[in-house]
């Protein structure tokens, strides 16, 4: 008699076991709606200044307190008050190495050679022209990420300031 409780009662736990492993694999997560959500907040420039490759990285990393709520400057202090109130921490100030200043990159029109590096380096578009024609910043839409800099063959993109 106490064999067969034994045998029911390891076939109970086993069966559990596997419905609970085949449930936590096909149902999302609580944390994963919440990445979404704080993904959703972010301005996905994709642009890395946050020191994640993307925004879902830098998402995933905040909601698993890996990372600061402070650290996307496309965003700026907006985001981070809806990242804390999503999250339910403290608002914390933009964390920057330099002080808050919109920069923007600029291109030295006699340089150019409208290789499109920059314009596919670009995670907003903001770069304008056609392979073999000068190509041209879009101000407004510029995010101030420097990934268009480095591919530049020529050198012809700078970052400016705006005043």
């Amino acid at each position: 008699m106490m064999g067969i409780a034994i045998i029911v009662i390891t076939t109970l736990a086993l069966v559990a076991g596997l419905a609970l492993g085949i449930a936590s694999r096909r149902l999302p997560s609580a944390s994963h709606e919440l990445v979404e959500q704080a993904n959703r907040l972010l301005p996905q420039t994709q642009c890395a200044q946050c020191g994640y490759p993307g925004c879902r990285p830098y998402a995933k990393a905040i909601v698993e307190n890996d990372a600061a709520i402070n650290l996307c400057p496309p965003g700026g202090p907006a985001t981070v008050e809806r990242l804390a109130k999503l999250l339910g921490r403290d608002v914390e100030p933009l964390a920057l190495e330099a002080p808050l200043e919109r920069r923007v990159a600029v291109v030295d029109e006699s340089r150019c050679i409208g290789c499109l590096h920059c314009r596919n380096a670009c995670p907003v578009d903001a770069i304008v022209g056609a392979q073999g024609y000068m190509h041209t910043i879009i101000e407004s839409e510029c995010t101030g990420c420097e990934l268009c800099v480095a591919p530049c063959p020529v050198d012809c993109i700078d970052m400016r300031t705006l005043t």
